[in-house]
């Protein structure tokens, strides 16, 4: 799989394998991070990843085992980038569901909080640049500022995205 550049949809179909494979004990720890560390290698692949792994059932993404952990410290941007625009979309929606009194909400909030564990695990000099970056971004400045104007939140939601930020922290 060195070369393999899955597409976004493979590596979600692949992720959603693995996943309950490693639940059911028929891939240890060490199996699975090394599956997902060549997925994450590219952003349809990290992506494809994210998407399922922190929004299904699977506990892989509240146990972290420490061979994935690895993987994902050992990764380029792409991962601490995919995971702290997670965690600004899914505390967005938490609020935008709660308005509207959609069970959806347990979802993205079960989402903020494994992108908010997951962040504490992650390198913490590429976390925390990513998040000031976040930060001045819901200020009205910065490099992710393109990234929350295409979804035009607002108050309340960047409100909840700078409460995220800072949980990150604690």
């Amino acid at each position: 799989m060195n070369d393999y550049k899955p597409t976004f949809k493979q590596a979600m179909d692949a992720t959603m394998i693995w996943c309950k494979s490693w639940e059911n004990d028929e891939i240890s720890d060490e199996v699975i991070a090394d599956r997902i560390g060549e997925l994450i290698k590219t952003v349809d692949g990290a992506r494809g990843f994210f998407v399922v792994s922190l929004s299904i059932d699977c506990p892989l993404m509240d146990r972290f085992p420490d061979a994935l952990i690895f993987q994902l410290r050992n990764s380029r941007e792409i991962v601490v980038d995919l995971v702290v625009k997670n965690l600004a979309m899914s505390s967005a929606m938490v609020i935008t569901h709660r308005e509207k009194n959609n069970p959806q909400e347990i979802q993205s909030e079960r989402i903020k909080i494994r992108c908010i564990e997951l962040l504490k695990l992650l390198d913490s000099n590429k976390v925390k640049e990513h998040l000031d970056l976040l930060l001045a971004a819901t200020k009205g400045n910065g490099t992710y500022l393109k990234f929350l104007n295409r979804w035009d939140f607002n108050e309340q939601q960047i409100n909840a995205i700078s409460e995220s930020i800072y949980k990150v922290a604690t």
